[in-house]
């Protein structure tokens, strides 16, 4: 490539703990974001950084077994993708199911939002309808839909909720699911289980490093800006999470925990603050995770390379310290790797 790849400005000091946004922003070259997964996935690059030495490491997706600690459990999201995204009108009319109360009624983004003021009925096909009940403050409707959701007439209507930044494509809709992926009610992916094949969890579980299986459905406050300068100010999205009897005593019996993507991190940190020990729950987070944090469950970290200003680079921050993600991201740009959802892994040990 023939440009120059940008600086990422590191004139923070290390203990500084009032971050501003600015201090997460970075400037990312656009051929940089990944539109297609690699194939096969597993053949992803992997940047390696232990804290303890401070080095990077350059491999591949396929090579992770040569990082991992054998005596870590994995920790993996199981979530799954819902096709909660539908179009009508060749596109022009969008429906982005956010909630189902019950069959019918939905709380929703709608695109055009000038055709759904509230009280009115709009026909998207000739068989369907959606009256629109109620908008908050945000713009969300609460729509009731005609037919009930369970009609298989919607099927042709629904398109996987690809991130803004790739470009719909519903033939890539089967390799934006993990292949664990099991509980449906996602709204976005849980992106650093993407590198994962079927054959390279069969030789991690080979090597004895169990597999424990936690579920937090992605809102699509994953993508929510942050508003205020001050990070401490941002209001977190709230996300629902579970964790299963014979997981949690998995869990508090491993010696040490590798959590695939932050979801699973907040799965485990939101666990540990409201009890000493991991316990067979349901319930909703909105923990933010953020530079100062002390971390209780989380021992090694699988990660995707995130947006600037995004809670989740934030999070990362919080993980390797500010400095070294600093160190991190400048070694990923300067390397071409590729970044965001489909984009290429880090391991943080």
């Amino acid at each position: 490539m023939t440009h120059t790849n940008p600086r990422i400005s590191t004139a923070n000091a290390t203990f500084k703990m009032n971050y501003t946004l600015s201090d997460f922003d970075y400037e990312l070259p656009d051929e940089f974001i990944a539109q297609k997964p690699a194939d096969p996935r597993d053949h992803s690059r992997l940047l390696v950084y232990n804290r303890e030495t401070g080095t990077i490491t350059d491999d591949r997706f396929y090579n992770i077994l040569d990082y991992l600690p054998r005596e870590t459990t994995l920790v993996v999201n199981n979530s799954k993708v819902e096709k909660c995204r539908l179009l009508f009108d060749d596109g022009k009319k969008e429906i982005f199911i956010l909630d189902t109360a019950n069959n019918t009624t939905v709380q929703a983004m709608v695109r055009p939002g000038k055709k759904f003021k509230k009280g009115r009925t709009v026909d998207l096909t000739d068989t369907i309808s959606a009256e629109v009940l109620d908008i908050d403050n945000e713009g969300l409707r609460t729509l009731k839909m005609t037919p009930s959701l369970d009609s298989p007439i919607y099927n042709q209507y629904k398109h996987t909720p690809f991130p803004p930044y790739i470009e719909q494509n519903e033939s890539l809709s089967e390799k934006y699911q993990t292949v664990y992926a099991d509980d449906l009610g996602s709204k976005a992916a849980p992106t650093a289980g993407l590198h994962f094949t079927d054959e390279l969890l069969a030789e991690i579980q080979e090597e004895g490093i169990e597999q424990a299986g936690v579920t937090l459905h992605v809102g699509l406050g994953t993508f929510a800006p942050v508003k205020a300068d001050s990070i401490e100010e941002h209001t977190m999205h709230s996300e629902w999470f579970k964790i299963t009897e014979e997981t949690a005593e998995q869990l508090n019996s491993a010696e040490h925990i590798t959590a695939v993507g932050t979801t699973s991190v907040r799965v485990l940190e939101s666990a540990l603050r409201e009890h000493k020990q991991f316990t067979s729950t349901k319930m909703n987070t909105d923990i933010f995770i953020r530079p100062g944090f002390e971390f209780k469950g989380t021992d090694a970290l699988i990660t995707n390379f995130h947006l600037p200003k995004s809670t989740l680079l934030m999070l990362v921050a919080a993980f390797t310290g500010y400095d070294e993600m600093k160190k991190i991201y400048q070694h990923a740009i300067d390397e071409e790797y590729r970044f965001y959802s489909f984009g290429d892994a880090m391991l943080i040990l």
